[in-house]
């Protein structure tokens, strides 16, 4: 099993490209499933979740292939229509299949989903809402069954603005019969992207990226060509990084218009940030300042950057406060931060960061993608060496972060076996 062994403090500099967003990649794979033909996506990381899906289209008859960030794949015929728990149970956005394969073939066998190790994420609202457009919906042994003749148009309304229950029931409502309302929808750009995709396939929508999306059902959704937007996570761990290690870091091919909220709680943190089209170059201060933040969902500060702004918040003068909303239990890393000597203490869902003046290289274990991050941006500030275990949470989500991490300066290898 690999793991980083990385050497602090050091003090980033230099430029780093970010790769394409993860999580508009994975649906938009999903999407491909209904399309009858060959799709290519573009600006796509090779990163173990991208393997995965390659895996689970494979398992349905899909066929598909990557090169050089191009993926092409061949949905020209479906043979099969279960996802196996095998490959669901690394990766909750497996569940992703079950909306198109039920809205094309009438049927899907998906199992429950599994992925990281952290708080109870229920897909009730995926099932609730396939229910309400008219699919049978029983749990066999683990699995979900999905059958429908058609799926009808239906009004659907969300407990709470779910990224993964609106893209399941976007995908599933493009082919249904009739209109289709989704209202308290996810506002994330990866939905927006979504639906951009699918309207230039022949899809009606209107409302995305706004919490009331409208879906007029079509009869066939065309095979497409599209460009995976820039990951604003990666983006914001590379602008973490440079925040923490009080450094200097051009941040090319990233959209910061989608991480408005990260920017401002930088700045109040007294890092440097200059924004010039697709590029924001993050200087950090001598002195991280302490701040509170709340998570929540998009526009808001998004709970994948939690990690690494607690991270940040470890070495700030002061004490600041960190108040997860959307998932009330994510806080696996922090026991991972004391074992560097930060002063955590943790109360139901709220953190409280005591800022120290420096940080002990240790034996740490990543626990999830985005606690993985927040490791490593530890490690680079600590005093002496740092080594990550179970790093494979961070090859879901960071293609080749240890290349680009050395490129400015850090001291980070990757050990095999």
């Amino acid at each position: 099993m690999d793991s980083f062994t990385i050497k602090g403090p050091c003090r980033l500099n230099g430029s780093v490209s970010v790769g394409g967003a993860k999580n508009a990649m994975l649906p938009l794979m999903a999407a491909t499933i209904f399309t009858g033909g060959k799709c290519t996506l573009t600006n796509v990381p090779d990163l173990r979740d991208t393997r995965t899906m390659m895996q689970l289209l494979e398992v349905l008859g899909i066929p598909s292939s990557l090169e050089d960030g191009t993926l092409n794949v061949d949905a020209s015929k479906v043979t099969s229509f279960e996802a196996p728990y095998e490959l669901v149970r690394t990766m909750r956005a497996s569940i992703y299949a079950l909306g198109p394969l039920v809205a094309r073939f009438g049927r899907a066998r998906v199992s429950m989903p599994g992925g990281c190790a952290w708080g109870p994420r229920p897909i009730d609202l995926h099932l609730q809402g396939l229910k309400a457009l008219g699919a049978e919906i029983r749990i066999d042994h683990g699995y979900i069954d999905a059958l429908a003749d058609r799926l009808k148009g239906a009004e659907i309304i969300l407990s709470i603005p779910s990224v993964g229950a609106t893209v399941n029931l976007l995908l599933a409502a493009v082919l249904a019969e009739g209109m289709t309302v989704i209202e308290n929808a996810a506002r994330e750009p990866e939905i927006t992207v979504l639906a951009e995709a699918l309207k230039a396939a022949g899809a009606i929508i209107e409302g995305e990226g706004t919490s009331r999306i409208e879906i007029e059902g079509v009869d066939e959704i065309k095979p497409f060509e599209y460009r995976v937007i820039p990951d604003r996570i990666e983006a914001g761990t590379f602008a973490a990084a440079a925040a923490i290690t009080g450094g200097r870091v051009e941040i090319n091919d990233c959209e910061p218009a989608h991480m408005s909220a990260v920017i401002d709680k930088l700045r109040a943190c007294g890092a440097e940030v200059d924004v010039s089209g697709a590029t924001m170059i993050v200087t950090g201060p001598d002195r991280i300042e302490a701040v509170d933040l709340d998570t929540g969902y998009y526009p808001a500060f998004p709970t994948d950057m939690q990690a690494q702004m607690m991270a940040v918040l470890c070495l700030a003068d002061g004490a600041s406060s960190i108040v997860e909303h959307v998932y009330s239990d994510r806080f696996t890393h922090v026991p991972e931060l004391k074992r560097f000597g930060a002063r955590i203490t943790l109360e139901g869902n709220v953190a409280v960061v005591s800022g120290v003046e420096s940080l002990q290289g240790a034996p740490v274990m990543a626990t999830d993608i985005r606690a993985s991050s927040a490791l490593i941006l530890a490690a680079l500030v600590a005093e002496g060496e740092t080594r990550i275990l179970r790093i494979y949470h961070i090859d879901r989500g960071y293609e080749k972060i240890e290349s680009k991490l050395k490129a400015m300066g850090a001291s980070i290898e990757r050990i095999s076996g």
